[in-house]
């Protein structure tokens, strides 16, 4: 063995503990990360509902809903399509105005729902998410193919929503949020398992790879949130 080739194999080694102590980083991020934007959209949704100068502008000017909806979108169209060209910081800046954002929309769910039956809804919630996003992790099946069809059914999920906007059937809002449900239970197992692989080939733990940790916290944190809202309908008490 030449001293070339020893060297290539200390390289190899040191590069496959780096990626080796990378992976466990990587995923307490991507779940701290994605617990503290719940956190801060809950806090903004309370805060929002709670404070009578912001719910009336709100109420008077329901049409910048529509403004929130619109920046919304675009931050994560933006987060996804800038991830290589922006830095941590600003990724992350941006993911916290997201959750922001989502607060103030979601602070009329308090107008709407009990608190009692939130709260339950949330507890619910998290139990079916923890407990589907440990399914994808420890899973040895691969789950891909299961998400393409999940993927086609999100898709035809919203458009039939589209439609019931007009249609406005109650009975086929019942229907899609079960459907919902079924969708997003499967896509968080399907996302773990998809940020578990992705991470497994992470070659350290840097601000570059932090940033895809950010995009997983973002996946996790959309499913989450879709999630709560299917089951709101399906058991939420409203005022």
């Amino acid at each position: 063995m030449d001293y070339e080739e020893m060297n290539y194999q200390t390289y190899a080694r040191d590069r496959q503990l780096e990626a080796s102590l990378a992976f466990p980083v990587l995923m307490r991020k991507t779940y701290l990360w994605m617990t503290m934007a719940l956190v801060i959209t809950g806090l903004t949704a309370y805060v929002v509902a709670t404070n009578q100068a912001i719910t009336s502008f709100l109420v008077l000017h329901h049409q910048f809903i529509w403004v929130l909806f619109i920046a919304e979108l675009a931050l994560v169209i933006g987060l996804n399509a800038a991830i290589n060209k922006i830095s941590l910081p600003v990724a992350t800046l941006m993911f916290i105005a997201y959750a922001v954002l989502n607060g103030i929309t979601f602070s009329s769910l308090f107008y709407v729902y009990t608190m009692g039956s939130l709260a339950t809804t949330f507890l619910i919630t998290a139990g079916t998410f923890g407990t589907m996003s440990l399914v994808g992790f420890f899973t040895k099946a691969d789950l891909s193919s299961m998400g393409k069809i999940l993927m086609m059914a999100l898709i035809g999920l919203i458009i039939a929503t589209v439609v019931n906007i007009f249609v406005a059937s109650s009975a086929l809002e019942m229907i899609l949020s079960y459907v919902g449900v079924l969708v997003f239970v499967g896509l968080t197992a399907y996302d773990t398992q998809k940020i578990k692989q992705m991470f497994m080939m992470a070659p350290d733990a840097s601000a570059s790879t932090q940033k895809y940790a950010l995009l997983g916290a973002l996946t996790l944190y959309l499913d989450f949130i879709n999630l709560f809202l299917y089951l709101l309908r399906i058991f939420g008490r409203r005022d």
